[in-house]
């Protein structure tokens, strides 16, 4: 019964970045490995980002260690941890195109625009997020290293 609330759940989908051309990246060994922007993400902006119920929507489906939100998912794996168990490339890559690591994963592309079905026209050629705000989840998800309440060092 959870795949009608994930469906739901992309109902409440953020709004889409401007129209702009995609940067291009590789992607190797399950990885993204190179910075799409050239530059690290800054951590303290990616949290903001992945708690924020406007933008990033992580914490629909994922649980973490957010205090200040009281309702998190449960229907995705927990982001307690989740820097100690992925590479920054093996995130980067599942924040840009999860589809890339799980053909039926419910977590919506952030950084892809074609193939995608049925979407609403305001977001046709957008990405949810945009190369800087990738880098910022990305760096702020690589300090989360703790396995317990998802602390982060």
């Amino acid at each position: 019964m959870r795949a009608p609330a994930a469906f739901l759940a992309l109902a409440f989908l953020p709004g889409p970045c401007q129209a702009a051309e995609l940067v291009q990246y590789q992607i190797e060994n399950g990885e993204i490995r190179a910075s799409l922007t050239g530059q690290p993400g800054n951590p303290v902006r990616g949290r903001a980002i992945v708690a924020e119920r406007q933008k990033g929507l992580c914490l629909l489906c994922h649980t973490g260690s957010f205090p200040e939100e009281r309702f998190q998912g449960d229907l995705a794996p927990t982001l307690a941890g989740v820097g100690a168990r992925m590479s920054e490339g093996q995130l980067r890559l599942r924040m840009v195109d999860g589809t890339k690591v799980n053909g039926q994963t419910i977590m919506p592309p952030y950084y892809r625009i074609d193939g995608l079905a049925r979407v609403a026209p305001a977001f046709r050629g957008k990405t949810l997020l945009n190369a800087p705000e990738i880098e910022d989840v990305v760096a702020y998800l690589r300090t989360l290293r703790d396995d317990d309440a998802g602390q982060s060092k």
